[in-house]
């Protein structure tokens, strides 16, 4: 069977490290607050000359290296972002660009935390569907352009980053490696629980992120982990089955509740918000990055990857390694 089979994976990170003490020296925070409540003690802040298209870019060419596949042979990009370079065009197309591609399919998917588990169900789909056969799924962002830094609610939790895969369509056995199954939810009625207050066509701004945390904390355990059994119970697995779950790192506090409701123990959770922060589309790449980079992630191995945004958006993927 025509599945989209993993080949490498890479990210990339702003240069700037900022923790949690240097955080607390413009915020009224601390890094004792930070951690009971998130998990979080560092993450990455771009400079002005970094950008979501930068650090995709930077990504890309790490998957590429890691997939042993140069970037011609690419005829897909997907990016996940909700901090595009510019309103238009995608940033996928200045990403295309600056891999030195002249012409393959490029395009962008907004569905914030959860679009990088939307942008790989399009490329599986596309790779199934025979419209492409080697994809660069990536999610990259710069959230730290939108934080309100005097709203401690929010700014503590995001940071900036960048994740890739590199997919490939195989012929493989139906025991063999590539994507087994995804699955993808929306509910717009929760919009105002995490949204930004600006955009092209309300306010003309690019607007700040706002959020509800308690409200998106019982929603995302409930929403994750019922999403992660309806996708194992599609292809006849259970909790029992995964090797490692690599959940979108909003919080550890999530994560760990999450794997509570799952029976899942933690060790099979791969827990990054401690050096990352939430870093949105971006979260899910990176995670599997430093899972699969220090071998943690084995070859044939059942993976779960899952998350949840604003929207509500969520979804998982399962794939065999």
């Amino acid at each position: 069977m025509r599945r989209a089979v993993l080949l490498g994976t890479g990210s990339a990170l702003p240069a700037r490290r900022v923790s949690n003490a240097e955080l607390a020296e413009t915020v009224d925070t601390s890094d004792d607050w930070i951690v009971e409540r998130t998990g979080i003690r560092f993450r990455h802040i771009a400079s002005p000359d970094e950008t979501t298209g930068t650090l995709g870019c930077d990504a890309a060419k790490a998957a590429l290296a890691a997939a042993g596949k140069r970037a011609d042979e690419i005829d897909l990009i997907v990016l996940a972002t909700a901090t595009p370079d510019q309103t238009f065009p995608a940033t996928a197309t200045k990403i295309q660009a600056m891999l030195g591609i002249n012409d393959c399919v490029a395009f962008d998917v907004g569905a914030v935390c959860s679009g990088f588990l939307y942008a790989i169900q399009v490329a599986d789909s596309m790779i199934r569907g025979g419209v492409a056969t080697r994809a660069l799924v990536i999610g990259s962002e710069t959230f730290s352009r939108i934080l309100d830094w005097e709203d401690r609610a929010t700014c503590v939790l995001f940071g900036d980053g960048a994740g890739a895969v590199v997919l490939e369509a195989q012929d493989v056995a139906e025991d063999g490696p590539g994507i087994l199954t995804t699955k993808l939810h929306a509910d717009g009625r929760h919009n105002e629980l995490l949204y930004v207050d600006g955009g092209p066509s309300t306010t003309g701004t690019v607007g700040k992120v706002r959020m509800k945390g308690r409200e998106v904390f019982r929603h995302a355990v409930t929403n994750l982990a019922s999403v992660m059994d309806e996708s194992l119970g599609a292809i006849g697995l259970t909790a029992a089955d995964v090797d490692w779950v690599v959940p979108h790192q909003a919080n550890a506090r999530i994560l760990d509740a999450t794997a509570r409701k799952l029976g899942l123990p933690a060790e099979k959770v791969v827990v990054t918000v401690d050096q990352h922060a939430n870093t949105s589309a971006a979260s899910v790449p990176l995670a599997l990055d430093a899972a699969s980079r220090d071998g943690r992630i084995k070859p044939g191995q059942i993976v779960v990857l899952e998350a949840m945004g604003g929207g509500f958006t969520w979804g998982a993927a399962v794939l065999r390694t």
